[in-house]
């Protein structure tokens, strides 16, 4: 019997030996080399890292920024699209992505607080490995069958006033006037219906369009906005205004 019982003892020593993954996957990195001694002692020694289900989903781990985490929450609610790229392709945009989880614990660094964001996308042409570096964009909102106006003739100023039609040479005073206020009021605390109130009227903008020899400034409300164009909510405009975006000096 206890020749038996050593036996047994042996035969379940001998068990331990053959270690298994938890988890079906892909092994990424190996901590041990073949032969080396294992010793468990107040912790479980890692051996293998693995990746389990990498063409079934990846997950992309992204921070942003705390002023930004109310308008991702939003978006994860309505399931809006993430698109990304990677270095490895940068002629692809990855438009499969979808916010799968936005952590509570926040991050500060420099002043700047961050929330981790969790981005869940499928790899089912094994091009997503681990530790790749992605750029992503989260779509906010998405309207359709809209009018757009290019941010580039948002951003025009006419530097020359002599060019401008005298009805609008006010709107010239009211944009440089704009512009020393904006200064001055980043450095004074405002309350949250006053900034709220400077986020409506960052709304209201002007475009400029030439008439004859002049420009003509035509006001407008703009809405939601991506790197290319921006939404025209409402002004004297229509489909097929050319409006002006730059100034070239004649040779």
């Amino acid at each position: 019997e206890q020749a038996q019982a050593n036996l047994d003892n042996s035969k379940g020593n001998l068990d331990y030996t053959e270690i298994r993954s938890p988890v079906d996957g892909t092994v990424i990195d190996r901590k041990i080399d073949v032969g080396q001694t294992l010793a468990a002692q107040f912790q479980t020694p890692e051996m293998f890292i693995v990746a389990p289900n990498m063409e079934d989903e990846m997950h992309i781990y992204a921070s942003v920024d705390e002023a930004d985490i109310g308008l991702i929450r939003e978006s994860q609610k309505a399931k809006n699209p993430v698109r990304f790229t990677v270095d490895a392709y940068p002629d692809e945009v990855f438009e499969s992505g979808v916010i799968h989880e936005v952590r509570l614990s926040s991050t500060e660094e420099q002043n700047v607080v961050t929330y981790p964001v969790i981005v869940s996308t499928p790899n089912t042409e094994l091009k997503l490995l681990p530790g790749m570096t992605a750029n992503l964009s989260f779509q906010i909102e998405h309207i359709e069958n809209t009018l757009k106006v290019p941010n580039s003739a948002l951003r025009f100023y006419p530097p020359n006033r002599k060019r401008v039609h005298p009805d609008d040479q006010k709107v010239l005073d009211g944009v440089e006037q704009e512009s020393t206020q904006a200064s001055q009021q980043t450095q004074v605390n405002k309350s949250a219906s006053e900034r709220a109130e400077l986020n409506r009227n960052r709304m209201k903008r002007h475009v400029w369009v030439q008439e004859g020899d002049l420009l003509r400034a035509r006001p407008i409300i703009i809405g939601i906005s991506d790197s290319r164009f921006t939404e025209l909510k409402s002004g004297d405009l229509k489909v097929g205004d050319q409006l002006v975006i730059g100034e070239q000096p004649k040779t």
